[in-house]
């Protein structure tokens, strides 16, 4: 069996707090193709919230896919509508969250016990949007973690036809873990996800938990059709910039100052509209993770950015404290690349312009 390629072989997972519209703008300095996310959103925030404060995106982001929470097949169909109206590249239904509170909700991981209400959720949105929709998950929940239960899961769900599973290789626990500890303590079951991959040749399948590099993901490639990176992509960013010349045969690695030059008429656009420097420059501190100055860069930032009247050029002067062999140095590709994989047009003209 061979893994087909999808359009998006690579994406960076949504994160609660992490995955905002500054990070994301961020992102793509470092890479044009990867699929980015949004942070999960409740479909009652979408359907009765300030939609731009909660939806607004930069065209640039895109491909973009909006995560949804929710249990309501009716509201999840509302949701899917508003988001295609707003010109997001997917939609994701969130499957996989264990916190209390998305539990009192009754989404997340515990839907994992309810296979049919989320077939009926993905069915709703299906029919509402030409968006892809898929589904975000865990391999199990509490004692419901057999391959059999997985499977039992998948076949399900897979009845509504939705674009992709996204499959988390660890178990949740539902009570007993905090959210943290969920992403840590359960072990994680990478042949599982392939064993799904080989019982389901016919269906879209992502791997998500644990991958920390390119390297990991190309070689997880090798049993499934695509790979989600979470925190990684947040702590290190940097370690993403070879990934369209991997996953996608594109020509051009950018060096970490090209990076920060790319976001900054972004950032002064949002300066201008009353955005904290600081909300911005929080998504790149780890942008020199493992490099010379990687200090001296997190100091600047941390310290000036939050000072009164902070703009752009605390990033410049932060760019000004390294030394030129870091910021111009620009990473070989050398590790097996996968065949290219041809995505849809991304926008790259007019690169912060909004």
């Amino acid at each position: 069996m061979t893994p087909r390629r999808p359009p998006y072989p690579l994406s960076v997972a949504p994160m609660m707090d992490w995955t905002d519209r500054h990070y994301r703008a961020f992102m793509r300095g470092v890479t044009r193709r990867t699929l980015l996310y949004t942070e999960m959103v409740h479909v009652n925030a979408v359907l009765r919230g300030d939609r731009e404060r909660v939806l607004g995106f930069s065209e640039f982001e895109k491909p973009l896919a909006l995560q949804l929470g929710g249990d309501d097949p009716r509201k999840l169909a509302a949701c899917a509508r508003v988001a295609e109206d707003w010109g997001y590249s997917e939609l994701n239904l969130n499957v996989g969250c264990p916190s209390p509170r998305v539990q009192r909700g009754n989404f997340g991981a515990c839907l994992m016990a309810q296979p049919e209400r989320v077939a009926a959720c993905v069915a709703a949105m299906r029919e509402a949007t030409t968006l892809p929709v898929t589904v975000k998950h865990r391999i199990g929940i509490d004692d419901r973690d057999r391959f059999d239960d997985l499977a039992h899961f998948v076949e399900v769900v897979a009845q509504a036809a939705p674009a992709r599973f996204t499959v988390h290789a660890r178990k949740a626990w539902l009570s007993g873990l905090s959210p943290k500890e969920n992403r840590t303590v359960p072990p994680l079951r990478y042949e599982e996800v392939y064993q799904l991959k080989r019982l389901h040749p016919e269906l879209e399948i992502e791997l998500n938990g644990g991958v920390r590099s390119l390297e990991a993901a190309a070689a997880h490639l090798g049993r499934v059709d695509a790979v989600m990176i979470g925190r990684a992509a947040y702590e290190d960013p940097y370690a993403l910039a070879r990934a369209d010349a991997l996953f996608y045969g594109a020509p051009h690695v950018p060096t970490r100052r090209e990076v920060v030059e790319a976001f900054l008429p972004y950032a002064s656009r949002q300066l201008e509209r009353g955005v904290p420097l600081a909300s911005l420059t929080r998504h790149l501190l780890g942008l020199f993770t493992g490099a010379p100055g990687a200090r001296a860069w997190r100091r600047l930032l941390s310290e000036q950015a939050h000072q009164p009247g902070a703009g752009v050029e605390v990033l410049e002067r932060a760019l000004g404290a390294l030394p030129d062999e870091v910021l111009d140095a620009r990473p070989e590709v050398s590790a097996p690349q996968p065949a290219p994989t041809r995505a849809p047009a991304t926008a790259t003209q007019g690169f912060g312009q909004r």
